[in-house]
């Protein structure tokens, strides 16, 4: 369709993962796959967190967190993308767009925060161990989950209030899901300015969270360093590699979504990057978090007899 005013285009042509008509179905099925085990890998790691009285800590609270916006910024776009795969077409709705838009933007922002607030929790934790307890106190840990959540529904309002109630000039999105630049890119007018508002923010987003990240890691360090036994080093390294596998898998591929100058047609590497970050990312941590992680499998097995017990 050509550039001429859609103030409210009834519905958004997405890009196709695959032009190529054979890929359709194969595709299909290994994002179903994909997703089905990101939705099982999560929602299993919350059940275990929220069940067994053994992984009520500050540390399985925020990774239980973690699971509910990973599963949340990967059902903002894959079921619908699955039902596109289904159905041969590559559209959504107006108003299912800006929903989209606003569940992933919500999601992904809360876990771009979430995650330097488990770098404090494993600072304190090696750092602080006797005062551990008081200073992760049960309000603080609620404090500390609730500041992401605010902030990232705050730009989830933010963003799509100024990009939907705005002029478009085409109804063809450069995207596979409804992603806030792209979505820019549609605008007849502000949407340079909107797309320089984004990238702002999202700049602010990553290397202020990053920079938290680093400045609790620099701390662990040096307090794993003062440790005189091999065998206490080695333990407090094990609590961190878990979350620092996380962290540089999600800040890698975040930075070089969106911390660099965009394009309206997005590249082959950027879609790839996008499914990685809101697919493979939120399959891979939970797996992340209990291979080789004793008390996970301990609790997996705990509630697993209780289950079989009940039945």
């Amino acid at each position: 369709m050509g550039r001429r005013n859609l103030t409210v285009p009834a519905t958004v042509i997405l890009r196709a993962i695959s032009s190529l008509p054979e890929l359709q179905l194969p595709l299909f099925f290994i994002f179903l796959v994909i997703y089905g085990l990101t939705v099982v890998g999560n929602l299993g790691m919350i059940i275990l967190t929220k069940l067994d009285s053994h992984l009520h800590t500050p540390m399985y609270f925020f990774i239980r967190h973690l699971a509910y916006m990973d599963l949340g910024d990967a059902t903002a776009i894959y079921p619908k993308m699955l039902l596109n795969f289904a159905t041969g077409e590559n559209t959504i709705s107006y108003h299912a767009c800006a929903a989209q838009l606003a569940f992933f933007i919500a999601f992904i922002v809360s876990e771009l925060f979430i995650l330097p607030v488990m770098a404090y929790d494993r600072y304190v934790a090696i750092c602080n161990p006797l005062l551990y307890s008081v200073i992760m106190s049960q309000r603080r840990c609620h404090v500390l989950v609730g500041i992401p959540y605010l902030y990232g529904v705050f730009q989830a309002l933010l963003f799509p209030s100024k990009t939907f109630t705005s002029t478009f000039c085409t109804n063809l999105l450069s995207h596979f899901y409804c992603d806030s630049i792209s979505v820019s890119f549609m605008l007849c007018s502000n949407g340079p300015d909107i797309a320089s508002l984004i990238n702002r923010f999202a700049i602010f987003n990553v290397t202020s969270t990053l920079l938290v990240v680093l400045l609790s890691y620099l701390m662990i360090v040096l307090a794993i360093c003062r440790m005189r036994s091999a065998e206490g080093r080695t333990k407090a390294f094990s609590t961190c590699a878990s979350h620092l596998t996380v962290v540089v898998l999600f800040y890698g591929t975040i930075f070089f979504m969106y911390v660099q100058p965009k394009s309206a047609q997005p590249s082959a590497i950027d879609m790839l990057s996008s499914v990685f970050y809101t697919l493979v990312v939120p399959l891979l941590n939970p797996q992340i978090y209990s291979i080789r992680n004793k008390e996970v499998k301990n609790a997996f097995y705990r509630v697993f007899w209780k289950f079989r017990v009940c039945i």
